[in-house]
């Protein structure tokens, strides 16, 4: 990917660079580390891009949306496969919308929400599953990045409340609405035993109800290791888990919602650096672009890992600004402190005019980033097939 970022014309600069053999090899590995039993929805905000939704389509089993807007687009990229909606904060008009359009599976997040559903569907048979801020024992949660379950959030329903809901919709109290499941997504960041753990607490919860239930989805969240790239999320290990899992549960459809950690690597942020200079003993590289185009590391409070491209040509008649000493720090062009990418990076000898490629921008990155903010020009983007 290096030498193809150092062919791209500087007028072309900054650039996504989407490797798409690399995510068809990376979502195949994934897949063959499940048990046939586990279905795969790819969360599609984690990174909505049309080609990588179509790459994804031969690996995964459906995609999840959380607004009418993801549904759109994700029913025009990949048409005709299975949608689950999800999320809070639906709007009338996004779960009519969802309804027309044949969306499979609710995630319903509310009772408020289900009286919703339950008036728009007009007698149509919908399938729900009950979403529940589910609290895992022994600190399981502790490690977590980002966590959403057992404390006070706006996803899902407490347990009590949750359990009462599930039975009163599979006594049919809300009309043509079809309980099939429950729904967790209780954390981000965490590694394979930790996920193993999280699902059996979920099963053991669903399965104890005392009403059918057929499919239990578990959420995604798996760790994505910024710091250290080649650190990655254990997924023959979480299969193995999972397999005790269904193999225990034959009657039930387990679900996995990965976003983050089936995209994050197949994607590359390709700037070039405008200016190198000195504040207060530290030295900077401004590049071309910012956290208005890649938002991760400011979101996360993170520094994304690069590589420095030296460039060897020169256009211009000044001459160029380099670094004096061995670590510089990059930041991009909007005009705010918080603009930065990358801390301390060892880049000695790093001029303007080279490039830089920041890794693991396959998700959340463009399509989270604040675009309009300064209004500077939008990146390119580029696929790798």
């Amino acid at each position: 990917m290096h030498a193809y970022a150092l062919t791209l014309p500087a007028a072309e600069l900054p650039s996504y660079v989407y490797d798409l053999a690399a995510l068809r090899e990376h979502a195949a590995a994934v897949r063959a580390a499940l048990p046939s039993p586990v279905e795969i929805y790819y969360a599609a905000k984690a990174n909505p891009d049309a080609e990588i939704l179509g790459t994804l389509g031969p690996y995964v089993d459906g995609y999840e949306v959380s607004s009418g807007g993801e549904l759109a687009h994700v029913a025009r990229a990949v048409p005709g496969r299975p949608l689950a909606f999800g999320g809070p904060g639906k709007t009338p008009d996004e779960v009519a919308g969802a309804l027309d359009a044949g969306v499979e599976r609710f995630h319903v997040e509310s009772e408020g929400e289900l009286r919703m559903l339950a008036e728009l569907a007009g007698g149509r048979r919908v399938s729900v599953l009950v979403r529940v801020n589910l609290a895992v024992p022994d600190g399981a949660l502790t490690g977590s990045q980002l966590a959403m379950g057992g404390r006070p959030t706006p996803f899902g329903m407490d347990p009590e409340r949750a359990a009462s809901v599930a039975r009163r919709l599979a006594s049919g109290a809300y009309g043509s609405l079809e309980l099939v499941g429950v729904h967790a997504h209780l954390a981000s960041g965490l590694e394979a035993p930790t996920q193993v753990a999280v699902a059996r607490a979920v099963v053991g919860w669903a399965t104890g109800l005392g009403v059918p239930v057929a499919e239990v989805n578990v959420g995604g969240g798996m760790s994505v290791d910024y710091g250290d790239p080649s650190r990655r999320f254990d997924w023959r290990a979480y299969g193995e888990g999972l397999a005790r899992i269904t193999d225990a549960h034959p009657e039930l459809t387990l679900r996995i919602e990965p976003g983050r950690a089936l995209t994050a690597y197949c994607g590359w942020y390709v700037t070039e650096v405008l200016d190198v200079k000195r504040s207060h003993g530290e030295e900077f590289a401004v590049v071309r672009g910012g956290t208005h185009h890649l938002r991760t590391p400011a979101t996360k409070g993170h520094d994304q890992p690069c590589s420095v491209l030296p460039v060897e040509e020169w256009a211009y008649p000044w001459p160029r600004a380099a670094a004096e000493g061995e670590l510089v720090t990059l930041a991009g062009q909007l005009c705010t402190p918080k603009d930065l990418l990358a801390r301390r990076v060892p880049a000695g000898g790093l001029r303007a005019g080279d490039r830089v490629a920041f890794s693991m921008a396959g998700a959340y990155a463009w399509n989270i980033s604040h675009h309009e903010f300064l209004m500077h020009p939008r990146p390119g983007f580029r696929y790798l097939r």
